[in-house]
């Protein structure tokens, strides 16, 4: 598949490489510069990425916007039957999303299938939604009058997607909002340009997506400010959808809030697990090991802070160390991989800052603790307090924190107190009492006995605080955010007027 939007072009030593065009009213269409796709393991590019211009995407907007109406008038059966194409066409190329998710983005082969599950998922949870209901009829206080409340779809998308679940999340960007007769134009991240927009392109264009409906848009890390503004400003985009840092999403969120233009942001998070005094240890082990390491760290929902409480503290850290300390970093093209190299060396320089930082004020380190390479080690640290960076900061990679408690009030303040509120998870042998606490977690998503690390297409995500703002994704949320309410009002029996 990727052959069919690339060519083959030579390189400074003789050797040939991949080159990309990027994808705007249905064709493939080259860029004037380009910039290298980094393999996060050897750290040397693999492909040649179009570098777009505010032209390019100027363009890609325009036949957003043009194919937008006709998109929107097609029976909801049309649309529904696409998107159930493309759910056909990528189980059909799965392991090649998969393979190309290990090169580019360093996931391991797991992390990677893990990524590819959600996605025919999402596109068959799109598909249902084209028939969702969204009218209402409101009684009146006019006598002959019928009230009637319907939903328009918004109009053009801008979506900006991260590199860490850059397949899911791209997809997730859009394809509700698209499903409901919007068109969409994606600028993935410079880091995943492939798996989290040209590939996509090409599913969405071979599922048979009409012209203008889908658009993607890639350029390198020096254009990323001035194509993203742009995105944001231009008043041809009727909604945002953003997926990233708290520091963007704010700015992103000013820019949108001085044009009263509606924006779903999804961002950082310092998620905590919750050990409670009846907790399975084993089992608890298993649930901070994969909340924590899962893709070295590098979602939004990994676990940087287990809470334990302390009857089971010393037991239960000496057991996850034991864990940790079996799981050495490998090149994520062997199967065997559970954490890979960090995406590039400014996130691996700054999780060995947070850590360094750590220990020079004190905290203990019990697994890992060293950069490696293009890798960090797995590391589980002790003796964290509030006035360190790393208790405060999202560390966004395979760091985690193990916090004793005397109580559930201390574990519940303990896991509130951080200015995120995206996911956390409660460890428990009474499901009851951990859905009970749940309640007290200031997260959008709490999971009792599991991982914070869970998504499921069909439910609401989002977070609370600086972790999400003014939308959730899923179906009830996408009816919500990326669709107009209007009010029609018919007076079916002629009024009589004062005067």
């Amino acid at each position: 598949m990727l052959d069919l939007i690339a060519e083959f072009v030579a390189s400074g030593d003789g050797s040939t490489t991949q080159q990309y065009r990027i994808f705007v009213g249905g064709e493939w269409r080259e860029t004037a510069s380009h910039f290298d796709d980094i393999n996060p393991t050897t750290r040397q590019g693999f492909a040649r990425i179009p570098d777009a211009s505010a032209s390019d995407l100027s363009q890609a907007i325009a036949a957003a916007h043009a194919a937008q109406p006709a998109w929107a008038a097609l029976p909801p059966a049309a649309r529904s039957e696409l998107f159930y194409k493309a759910a056909e066409l990528f189980v059909a190329r799965e392991r090649e999303f998969c393979d190309a998710l290990i090169v580019e983005t360093g996931s391991g082969f797991g992390k990677a299938m893990f990524e590819c599950s959600l996605v025919p998922l999402a596109l068959r949870e799109a598909a249902a939604l084209s028939t969702r209901a969204i009218g209402e009829i409101l009684p009146s206080n006019v006598a002959g009058k019928v009230n009637t409340v319907q939903r328009k779809a918004a109009g053009v998308i801008g979506v900006i997607s991260p590199w860490n679940f850059p397949l899911y999340l791209s997809l997730r960007g859009f394809v509700y909002g698209l499903a409901l007769g919007n068109t969409a134009v994606l600028k993935p991240s410079e880091d995943s340009p492939l798996t989290g927009g040209l590939m996509l392109a090409k599913l969405f264009e071979d599922a048979g997506f009409p012209v203008g409906t889908i658009n993607v848009v890639t350029c390198s890390r020096e254009r990323v400010g001035e194509i993203g503004t742009q995105l944001v400003e231009d008043p041809r985009v009727a909604r945002v959808s953003f997926t990233g840092s708290t520091a963007v999403g704010r700015e992103i969120a000013k820019s949108c809030a001085a044009q009263f233009k509606r924006v779903i942001l999804e961002m950082g998070g310092k998620n905590s697990i919750v050990v409670l005094d009846d907790a399975d240890i084993d089992y608890a082990v298993d649930v901070a090991f994969f909340g924590s390491f899962l893709h070295q760290g590098q979602i939004c929902m990994s676990a940087d802070k287990v809470i334990v409480a302390s009857d089971l503290y010393e037991t239960f850290l000496a057991k996850l160390t034991a864990k940790v300390a079996n799981f050495k970093p490998i090149e994520p093209e062997n199967q065997m991989c559970v954490v890979g190299p960090i995406i590039n060396d400014r996130q691996l320089n700054r999780i060995d800052r947070l850590v360094k930082a750590a220990i020079a004020a004190g905290a203990k380190i019990h697994a890992g603790g060293e950069k490696q390479g293009p890798f960090f080690q797995p590391t589980v640290i002790t003796g964290v307090t509030p006035d360190m960076d790393i208790y405060n900061e999202e560390i966004f990679g395979p760091v985690t924190l193990v916090i004793p408690v005397e109580s559930e009030d201390e574990a519940i303040a303990v896991a509130n107190d951080t200015p995120y509120g995206l996911s956390a998870s409660i460890v428990t042998g009474n499901a009851a009492r951990g859905q009970m606490l749940a309640s007290r977690i200031q997260a959008g998503m709490v999971h009792v006995n599991d991982s914070p690390v869970h998504d499921e297409p069909h439910c609401p995500f989002g977070g609370f605080k600086a972790s999400g703002w003014t939308g959730k994704w899923g179906a009830s949320g996408a009816i919500e955010f990326f669709t107009d309410q209007q009010w029609i009002s018919t007076q079916v029996v002629n009024r009589q007027y004062p005067f």
